[in-house]
């Protein structure tokens, strides 16, 4: 009992310090309309999300995952054939030991071959998502600059609920924009400039 009652008061004066940070920083919003800054807000999320660049990328990576785990699928059945031709060997005979071995082998192949494609892929997902948002950013820079805009936020949405407390706690804490009442959204032009670039 004592455990829940402090996570919750532990969510609750973290929630309260959020909510007052937050407080802030949006209060400092009409004294920006006040000074004459223009600003704008981009949801991310909604380009990662809707961009066709994007998901030619996140296609071929699946292509990719599909081609490998199909490759260490194909390994794994010729294992498991070598498993069955066992049985038709003595168990003491010299080539019982040799098929023992290749099998041992192919297996210690197979599970390097498995660790070596999952690094493979996350450091190729990593670089390519580090890629895109290079590119989202060009494209907020150009399309700000062609509306005049000062400044421009990431206005992403919150896709309550959550799954745990952990996953809804960063969620709060990484919602910046929580208004943007006269801000001129260019999502849609970052997304369709995302897209005319080849």
């Amino acid at each position: 009992m004592k455990v829940k009652t402090l996570v919750l008061v532990w969510l609750a004066v973290a929630v309260s310090a959020l909510v007052c940070f937050e407080a802030s920083f949006v209060s400092a919003a009409p004294e920006a309309a006040k000074s004459g800054l223009k600003i704008g807000v981009v949801n991310i999320q909604k380009v990662f999300h809707d961009s066709k660049k994007v998901t030619k990328y996140r296609d071929e990576t699946i292509a990719e995952r599909n081609r490998i785990e199909a490759e260490l699928e194909k390994a794994a059945k010729e294992i498991e054939a070598d498993k069955l031709g066992l049985k038709a060997l003595k168990a003491d005979s010299n080539d019982y030991m040799n098929q023992v071995r290749e099998i041992l082998t192919k297996q210690a192949n197979s599970q390097a071959q498995e660790k070596f494609y999952e690094q493979q892929m996350t450091l190729k997902e990593q670089r390519m998502v580090e890629n895109i948002y290079q590119q989202i950013l060009a494209q907020v820079k150009k399309v700000a600059e062609e509306k005049k805009l000062d400044v421009v936020l990431t206005q992403d949405g919150l896709d309550f609920p959550a799954m745990n407390l952990s996953e809804a706690t960063m969620m709060i804490r990484t919602h910046k924009v929580l208004y943007s009442g006269g801000c001129a959204d260019i999502t849609a032009d970052v997304l369709a400039a995302m897209d005319e670039e080849k």
